[in-house]
């Protein structure tokens, strides 16, 4: 079965005519964009269709709240910016600034103390005292082989792995996690609350696999050089050095551009949708054969977000100073209140003692808020679907480790899950996953085949976060995506250079 249309005024049909080979992909997100920049390094003419009046997907950068105050609209810190395959080819560093701040990530404790995730990982061990020689046992194998990590938790879970080695540590490490928490190994709570803060990403019941290593993935980033980097200017600044790319290399980006149905897409060689399953089926109806099409209306979406973003007078007075150090926070206590939260969220409760991710950017880079001012993007996990204002439970959960928080606050722009959806119909009921990250949904993300990004309909592909690797801004799902393209149709084995031209 195939998607074929004719389009006689388009770009793509006058590319056909000239026999030049054509993409179209819909959504111009990290993952339609990074597909954008393969396919079109590779000689194909590419064009990306967006629905909204700017590019960027989940890592867009606005103002919210007050003038001059400048936000990201939903990813903020980047843990996967220079571990991601795709951006290191791209060579992201040598096209966008970033700052990388002393301490990775922190998860504050009652009475002022807190769990502090250093760069340096001897830092860090020296930090948790009579825990941290098992933080050492724990991580350093890891750290050591953070390269072969990344490839390994980088690739479909179908697929040989290419670094056995590294997965077996890891897989290990992983299922002890799910099973203890880290209890087993962890005396006091700094440690655990540490594990639970990176693990609680994944919007899922807790203690899991799937959360699990997702966890350990971002604790390993986090022991890295490149930490957990910020970019400067906001998480804009990623998708516009890719979409720079791809006009450079002939590419047309069009916004304005709400595709509904087959009808609305031009005639092309290839097209690729930066989309849940779930639109892929309303676009393409009874173009996809009915097998497959029943595979992607099973896929499962997780539990949502509620964001605010506040715009600040001064900086958070945190209790720990330390803190300050920091560009992004876990607030949710012990590991224990912590996976308490998450599972009443999953109970479909709004937890009164929410886990709360912080990201203070404008310690890090001022140009963000007006002199001496700051801005301040939070999150909270919450039943999918909620139409619940979060902001009072993320200001009162901020005053448990910050009192006088309220005092410095100008201004402040709230979203619930349900409006998260609205600004991006990938965010299912908020779910910013693009489709729950269980371990089952890891394995067949959406379907199980050693090529998930290849549809059951000729010339189509997904390469959206619902395909392996799964969620993170990585442009990994759109370069598979392209990839797999490229040797479909296009006769291209090679993945083409992607790094910036030379001057």
């Amino acid at each position: 079965m195939s998607l074929r249309r004719t389009h006689a005024t388009s770009p793509n049909a006058r590319a056909h005519a000239k026999n030049t080979p054509t993409a179209t992909i819909v959504g111009a997100g990290p993952n339609g964009l990074s597909a954008a920049v393969v396919l079109a390094r590779a000689g194909v003419d590419v064009t990306v269709l967006e629905r909204n009046d700017t590019i960027g997907g989940g890592a867009r950068t606005a103002e919210l709240t007050l003038p001059g105050f400048w936000h990201d609209v939903c990813s903020a810190v980047h843990p996967m910016a220079f571990a991601s395959g795709f951006f290191r080819r791209f060579g992201l560093t040598d096209r966008v600034d970033f700052v990388t701040p002393e301490i990775s990530y922190a998860q504050p404790l009652d009475g002022g103390d807190a769990g502090l995730a250093y760069r340096d990982l001897h830092r860090t061990a020296d930090h948790l005292g009579v825990d941290g020689a098992q933080w050492l046992r724990l991580m350093g194998p890891l750290v050591d082989r953070a390269h072969d990590v990344a490839q390994a938790t980088g690739s479909p879970l179908t697929r040989v792995p290419r670094h056995p080695l590294a997965l077996a540590l890891f897989g290990v490490r992983a299922l002890e996690l799910a099973a203890t928490m880290g209890s087993f190994r962890f005396r006091e709570d700094r440690a655990p609350a540490m594990l639970a803060g990176v693990a609680a990403h994944a919007i899922m019941p807790m203690p899991r696999l799937a959360s699990s290593a997702a966890g350990l993935v971002l604790s390993v980033t986090g022991h890295q050089d490149g930490g957990w980097p910020i970019p400067i200017g906001g998480s804009q600044s990623i998708v516009d050095a890719m979409a720079d790319d791809v006009r450079a290399h002939g590419g047309r980006i069009e916004t304005g551009q709400h595709v509904t149905s087959a009808a609305d897409l031009p005639d092309s060689t290839v097209t690729l949708f930066d989309t849940t399953p779930r639109a892929l089926v309303e676009i393409l109806g009874d173009r996809m054969p009915a097998g497959y099409r029943r595979t992607l209306e099973r896929f499962r979406y997780g539990n949502g977000v509620a964001k605010v973003d506040f715009a600040l007078s001064g900086p958070v007075p945190w209790t720990n100073e330390e803190l300050h150090k920091t560009g992004t926070l876990h607030l949710g206590g012990t590991a224990a209140e912590t996976a308490a939260g998450e599972n009443q969220v999953a109970r479909g409760e709004h937890p009164d003692n929410p886990y709360v991710l912080v990201s203070q950017p404008t310690r890090f880079d001022p140009s963000r808020a007006p002199e001496g001012k700051h801005t301040l993007w939070a999150y909270t996990h919450v039943p999918a679907d909620s139409d619940r204002d979060m902001t009072e439970a993320i200001v009162r959960q901020i005053e448990r480790f910050a009192p006088g928080f309220r005092d410095v606050i100008l201004g402040s722009s709230s979203r619930s899950a349900q409006q998260m959806e609205g600004y991006n119909p990938n965010y299912i009921g908020g779910d910013i996953s693009a489709g729950e990250p269980n371990l089952l949904q890891l394995i067949r993300r959406p379907t199980l085949s050693p090529t998930p990004w290849r549809t059951a309909v000729d010339g189509v592909y997904l390469c959206s976060s619902a395909t392996p690797p799964g969620p993170g801004v990585t442009g990994l799902p759109g370069a598979y995506a392209a990839t797999a393209a490229l040797r479909d149709h296009f006769g291209v084995t090679h993945l083409p250079r992607l790094g910036p031209d030379p001057v």
